[in-house]
């Protein structure tokens, strides 16, 4: 099977990688915590835990994955259950998962709100479904035009797929725009599949497409904003009763169970959540409160959403395409950014406000290689 290259993850992983990276502005998990960190966190004893792990079984845990932390999960919704909840490997395998359990070759068309993480667009594609793109504009904020999505959908769509917060702009639905989203899938029957990697950072309760639809699908991992990316844990929420049990019978083809460690040490952190999303909130706030000074009356770049996830998307008016841009700026200032070809949007980078460390000396590293570029006669788009 032919599958167009992951983009994101083949340009940015290398570049992370590299010796020129020195600071780093490209991700978008919020600064990841030790274990020692998130005991502190927490305010849970470590030696306590440990004393537990020591006794701790290496053989196969619960398939359907550890009630503990299905319970903690289930917490971080309102019309959610533990039995509604799978396990996963990561935020990827959970995607990946429900599209292979979900999708049919030939018959079934999907609508993918652009820019999306690219599993949702280059999956489907690549085993035969014809994939239906409707495009977020900047001059709306990013968000969804929903007379686009109701055209584009027919009997034959199975799901409207997307991000939530998006993935990069960060723009958030709000309830209403989401149940006028339930309301279109409602009248052909479709399926929503929504990724909430970012979804926890407002102060107050942020809605999940979980708790507003019977044939909603989520998706959500331990790495963005739980900062706990290397436990690798994923999971998928589905209220369908046989939806969910044909995605179990898919995700066993993948991975019989995941990591007994991995989901014993989410769940401590599930369980003292609230201090997880502060830690979370007060870093993302902190250094969004930097970004939007430096880009306040901006020449060169401008944000246009507002943004509920851990990253920007900002646009540039130069003539060099964003890739190049990138590249050039991790060679020349060591700097890296996520460029923005990787979500197929021209003339832009991904710029993480999940980092603190050296953000302000890397802003200014990025102005300086701006206008060595206009030095050096590159153009300024009209």
């Amino acid at each position: 099977m032919k599958i167009d290259d992951f983009v994101l993850e083949n340009w940015l992983n290398p570049a992370c990688d590299s010796e020129k990276n020195k600071i780093y502005l490209g991700g978008s998990c919020v600064a990841p915590m030790t274990v020692e960190e998130m005991f502190e966190v927490t305010g849970q004893d470590m030696e306590d835990f440990f004393r537990e792990l020591r006794k701790m079984s290496l053989g196969y845990p619960r398939f359907e994955g550890t009630p503990r932390t299905k319970e903690a999960l289930s917490k971080l919704y309102k019309n959610v259950t533990p039995d509604d909840i799978i396990l996963v490997h990561g935020g990827t395998g959970a995607n990946n998962t429900v599209v292979f359990s979900l999708l049919e070759p030939e018959t079934d068309n999907i609508i993918s709100i652009m820019p999306n993480y690219q599993q949702f667009h280059s999956i489907p594609k690549s085993i035969g479904v014809e994939v239906r793109d409707v495009n977020l504009k900047p001059e709306q904020g990013y968000k969804p035009d929903m007379e686009a999505i109701r055209k584009a959908a027919d009997s034959n769509t199975k799901a409207i797929m997307f991000t939530n917060p998006n993935n990069p702009t960060g723009s958030l639905m709000d309830i209403k725009e989401m149940k006028e989203l339930v309301g279109i899938a409602e009248e052909v029957g479709a399926w929503i599949v929504c990724d909430e990697m970012y979804r926890g950072l407002k102060d107050e309760y942020m809605a999940s497409f979980a708790d507003l639809y019977d044939k909603a699908i989520v998706t959500c991992s331990s790495s963005k904003i739980y900062s706990m990316a290397g436990t690798r844990v994923g999971w998928i929420v589905c209220r369908d009763e046989e939806m969910r049990k044909n995605i179990f019978n898919h995700r066993s083809y993948d991975a019989i169970c995941g990591g007994v460690f991995d989901e014993w040490i989410f769940a401590v952190a599930l369980e003292n959540v609230d201090k997880i999303f502060a830690r979370s909130r007060r870093i993302v706030g902190g250094n969004k409160a930097v970004i939007d000074r430096w880009l306040d009356d901006h020449p060169h770049l401008k944000q246009y959403a507002e943004a509920y996830g851990t990253t920007y998307l900002i646009h540039y008016d130069l003539d060099i395409d964003a890739e190049k841009f990138c590249d050039m700026l991790l060679d020349r200032k060591n700097v890296l950014v996520c460029h923005g070809d990787c979500f197929y949007i021209p003339h832009s980078f991904r710029l993480s406000l999940a980092h603190g460390e050296n953000l302000q000396e890397g802003l200014k590293l990025i102005d300086e290689f701006i206008e060595e570029l206009l030095e050096e006669g590159v153009g300024v788009l009209k």
